[in-house]
């Protein structure tokens, strides 16, 4: 079994898609190009992502993809952490068609010039209530805004975070060990999870696999294989691999690992963090 722990579905009009560089990703990516790219790769089932539109209408319709589309096991939504009614927009989402496929929410931290950001009183809250609610907190950030995440992680111990594409390391500078310092603490934090996510895009153009290897095995010292999970990060990957270039990646880096450990990096840490239902 094999589980996406991370993909996005969109429409051309995503306004950061008018970005330089993103011209051979400015197109719509619907279910019926995601389902054929899940049988070559023999992906069983995946984790929808919010896709950087937020708002609320964003995550409705991906429920709704979730309802009519088994493959879809879960959906990472998007919810305001400077929303004072965030626990009423979580609780808005539970009245949705395919709500039992909610599993998590995130924000587009990583867009916050604020360093302190993660300290304020109302995003602790508003973290908190993601935690009570049941749900997941994915983190979408810079590598510069680790350490804060440490902190929140640490200061909210009811909350299980994701760690998004590993933070985003630097790996076209290579600076793997300035990384690894950074992510350490974060690691630390047993409510912490991280993906396994991104990183040929990070690697760039030209990538390969002894590029991305370092970072995966660092990863897995770091955080061990029952908190880490894969996911291709389709459509962002087309900028630089296929979806099924991205899965052959991750499995040259895995090969290494134990049965036990290679099915906990590629199914069970994501079934168990996200409470997924999946068939056998």
């Amino acid at each position: 079994m094999i589980i996406d722990a991370h993909h996005h579905l969109w429409t051309a009009d995503y306004q950061w898609l008018t970005a330089p560089g993103l011209e051979s990703i400015r197109r719509d990516y619907t279910v019926a190009d995601l389902v054929p790219r899940l049988d070559e790769s023999n992906v069983t089932a995946t984790v929808l992502v919010e896709a950087g539109r937020c708002d609320a209408e964003e995550t409705a319709g991906f429920l709704a993809h979730a309802a009519t589309t088994p493959r879809i096991a879960g959906v990472v939504g998007w919810a305001s952490l400077t929303d004072p009614a965030i626990s009423t927009t979580l609780a808005g989402y539970r009245g949705l068609p395919g709500a039992s496929k909610l599993v998590g929410v995130r924000d587009q931290v990583q867009a916050v010039t604020d360093p302190g950001h993660l300290a304020r009183p109302d995003v602790r809250n508003a973290l908190a209530a993601v935690g009570a609610a049941g749900l997941t907190f994915d983190l979408v950030i810079h590598l510069g805004q680790v350490p804060a995440c440490a902190e929140a992680a640490q200061a909210t111990p009811g909350t299980t975070f994701v760690l998004d594409h590993l933070g985003k390391p630097r790996i076209e500078a290579y600076d793997l060990a300035g990384w690894r310092a950074t992510v350490r603490d974060l690691a630390a934090c047993d409510n912490v999870v991280a993906k396994l996510s991104g990183l040929l895009t990070e690697a760039g153009a030209g990538w390969r696999v002894a590029d991305i290897r370092p970072y995966v095995d660092t990863a897995l010292d770091l955080f061990g294989p029952h908190r880490l999970m894969a996911g291709s990060d389709w459509p962002v990957c087309e900028l630089v691999a296929t979806y099924d270039e991205a899965w052959t990646a991750l499995h040259a880096c895995l090969g290494e690992l134990s049965p036990d450990e290679r099915t906990a990096v590629l199914a069970d840490t994501a079934i168990r963090t996200y409470a997924l239902e999946v068939g056998s």
